[in-house]
C-alpha cells in the first residue's frame, strides 16, 4: 500500500499521449488577412426644412432613435401667421357680404313670386349672390394654401434610424432645404478597404469573420460572421472598397472600427489540431511519435471543419508523426 501511495502522484504528474500518432502533411489552406473595417449605415437619411423660418421646437438630440415620419423639429414663419390673420378678416367680411346677398336674393325671389319684382331684378340678385359665394370660396382656398405652408414647418424624419448629428439649435433661423438632422438607417454594414492586389480574390458572397470589439488582434476572439454584400468596381487611392453584411451591429457606433479577417488566396501549410500543441515555460511544444519534443511556432488558431486547428509556422516537416497529450 505504501508503494502504491508513492507511485500515484508520479502517475498523475506524467503526461499522457494518444496511442495512435497523427501524420502531418502540407495542405492547402486559405490565406487569411486581417483588415480594419468601419461600421457604416447602408443609407444616411437627412431631415430638411421645407419652410424658411425660425425653429420653435426641437425634439431630438444626437443618439436618439426615431421612427419614420416622426416630427423632429418645428419651423415657424411669422409672416405666414400675419397672412392668416389678414385672410381670416377678409373671409369674415366676405361671409357677411354673402349672407347679405343671400337675404337680398330671397327677398327679390319672394317679390317676383307675387309679381311685384321684375325678372331682371331677380337675375341681378342671383348674380350678386353667386359672385359673393365665389369670392368667399376663392379666399378660403387662399387660406388653405397658407395653412398648408404653415403645416410644412413640421420637419419629419424621412425614415427610421439613429440621429447622428443635429447641426441647428432652438431659435435659429433656417432656410428652405437646410439640414435639420442627419440619421443613420437602422441597418448597418462594415466597410472594408483592401490593397489593390487583393481585388482579384474578393467576391460578393465571400465569408468574413469579425473580431471582437476594441480592435483586438486575436483571431480566436472573432465573434461575428458576415458575407460580402458588394465589391465596388472603382478603386480609390489604391484601395478596393467592399461592404459586408453582418448581424448584430445595432449596438456599434457609426464610424467604429473593428478587425475583420478575409481570405486573400490559398497557400500550402502544415495544420494540426490545437490540442496537439502544449505550452511549458513560455515555449510551445509538439510531441513526436519517437518520444522527442520539438519546439514549434504556431500561428493564429481557427476553426476548420468544426475542429479548432492551428497552423505550424516552423518546427514540423511534412510526414512527421505527432502525438496528442
Amino acid at each position: 500500500m505504501r508503494r502504491l501511495a508513492f507511485l500515484l502522484p508520479l502517475a498523475i504528474a506524467s503526461p499522457l499521449y494518444a496511442a495512435e500518432p497523427l501524420v502531418v502533411h502540407e495542405t492547402e489552406i486559405a490565406d487569411r488577412k486581417a483588415v480594419i473595417a468601419t461600421v457604416e449605415p447602408i443609407h444616411q437619411l437627412v431631415a430638411r426644412a421645407r419652410l424658411g423660418g425660425t425653429i420653435v421646437s426641437l425634439s431630438i438630440k444626437e443618439g436618439d432613435d426615431v421612427k419614420a415620419g416622426a416630427v423632429v423639429a418645428q419651423v415657424a414663419d411669422a409672416k405666414l401667421a400675419l397672412q392668416m390673420q389678414a385672410l381670416d378678416s377678409r373671409i369674415s367680411s366676405l361671409k357677411s357680404t354673402r349672407d347679405q346677398a343671400k337675404i337680398d336674393f330671397d327677398r327679390v325671389a319672394e317679390l317676383a313670386s307675387r309679381g311685384v319684382s321684375t325678372q331682371a331684378q331677380r337675375d341681378q340678385a342671383k348674380t350678386n349672390l353667386e359672385v359673393a359665394e365665389r369670392n368667399l370660396t376663392a379666399m378660403q382656398g387662399d387660406r388653405e394654401v397658407i395653412a398648408q405652408q404653415a403645416a410644412e414647418g413640421a420637419v419629419l424624419a424621412p425614415g427610421a434610424g439613429r440621429v447622428l448629428s443635429v447641426p441647428v439649435s432652438l431659435g435659429r433661423v433656417v432656410l428652405p432645404g437646410e439640414t435639420i438632422a442627419t440619421l443613420a438607417e437602422d441597418k448597418y454594414i462594415l466597410r472594408l478597404q483592401l490593397p489593390e492586389r487583393h481585388a482579384q480574390f474578393l467576391r460578393a458572397g465571400d465569408k468574413v469573420e469579425i473580431g471582437a470589439r476594441g480592435l483586438s488582434d486575436n483571431e480566436a476572439a472573432a465573434t461575428l460572421q458576415g458575407r460580402v454584400r458588394i465589391v465596388y468596381p472603382e478603386i480609390q487611392g489604391g484601395r478596393v472598397i467592399a461592404d459586408v453584411e453582418v448581424g448584430g451591429l445595432g449596438t456599434y457606433f457609426v464610424g467604429e472600427r473593428t478587425r475583420a479577417y478575409i481570405e486573400t488566396g490559398k497557400r500550402e501549410a502544415i495544420v494540426v489540431p490545437a490540442a496537439y500543441v502544449y505550452r511549458r515555460a513560455g515555449v510551445n511544444y509538439v510531441k513526436l511519435a519517437s518520444g522527442d519534443e520539438v519546439v514549434v511556432q504556431p500561428g493564429e488558431p481557427h476553426d476548420e471543419g468544426g475542429v479548432r486547428s492551428v497552423e505550424i509556422l516552423s518546427g514540423l516537416a511534412d510526414g512527421d508523426k505527432v502525438l496528442a497529450p
